[in-house]
């Protein structure tokens, strides 16, 4: 599997015109988060270094095909004093199978609070599940071998009264990534599709059904590392017609609040016969 670096490494075709690679994945269409990552690269590109980005809206039109490299398309929607505004096409075969809004702002002082975060097993007290191996090994390990990803035990989970699906995962980049504080955000956004869908079917484990990202949305609060530890709070707050609703927060080590992820996917039923 190609390193996060070269995922992240788009080649410049023109100007706001910039081509990320094809990697290798078990997947049978582009990983949504690779997507994502690279549209917001290809976005970070075409502003001043003193914006930053606080948040995007992604929808993922058709399915990738995996073995083709994705051009992307940057339009310069609006550059202001406090804040700027890009929309970003992704595209293979002459067609949109991606499209992404990126807000960025200029740091500004104001208010501050944030949610505490829950209480958890520390990422120690957890398995490596994937440092063991195997071929029976699940999948997403495989896949996402560079990441080091750890569940908290359902029995473990501090249950919310209401609150019909919570999912938690420790999850960090095993090797050191470089300094560059975008480089981190635009790492959090690849990471940021692994594993959220999913809390949607804990409460239906012998369901079979399709899934796949429909639209993702990202907010940046704080800065953070992605090759430290951080959690990912999961719900699932509504499924119903072939689609669930998925939310996300994500904390550093020490507690702070860093981003919060907004999806709804497809969970459409498979059929039997």
């Amino acid at each position: 599997m190609a390193k996060i670096e070269e995922i992240l490494e788009l080649e410049r075709l023109e100007k706001d015109i910039y081509r990320g690679i094809a990697t290798e994945t078990l997947l049978p269409r582009t990983f949504g988060g690779q997507v994502a990552g690279q549209a917001l690269v290809s976005a970070v590109r075409t502003v001043d270094e003193d914006f930053h980005v606080h948040s995007l809206h992604g929808y993922f039109l058709r399915p990738g095909n995996p073995v083709m490299p994705i051009v992307y398309l940057v339009d310069r929607v609006r550059d202001g004093r406090s804040f700027a505004t890009r929309r970003v096409t992704a595209v293979q075969d002459g067609q949109a199978i991606f499209t992404m809004s990126v807000s960025f702002h200029v740091f500004d002082d104001g208010i501050e609070h944030m949610d505490a975060m829950p209480d958890v097993p520390a990422p120690e007290e957890l398995p490596d599940v994937a440092s063991l191996g195997g071929a029976e090994l699940h999948w997403e390990f495989r896949e996402w071998a560079d990441w080091d990803l750890r569940y908290v035990p359902a029995d473990r989970i501090a249950r919310k009264p209401g609150v019909p699906v919570q999912q938690q995962v420790w999850f960090r980049s095993r090797e050191a990534l470089p300094d560059d504080p975008v480089f981190h955000i635009c790492t959090l956004a690849y990471m940021s599709d692994m594993t959220l869908l999913a809390s949607a079917s804990t409460i239906h484990p012998d369901t079979p059904i399709q899934s796949a990202s429909l639209d993702h949305a990202l907010w940046f609060m704080r800065p953070f590392r992605a090759d430290d530890w951080l959690l990912y709070d999961q719900t699932s707050p509504s499924a119903g017609f072939g689609r669930a609703l998925t939310e996300g927060r994500i904390f550093d080590r020490r507690g702070n609040l860093v981003a919060a992820v907004v999806q709804e996917g497809l969970t459409r039923l498979l059929r039997r016969d």
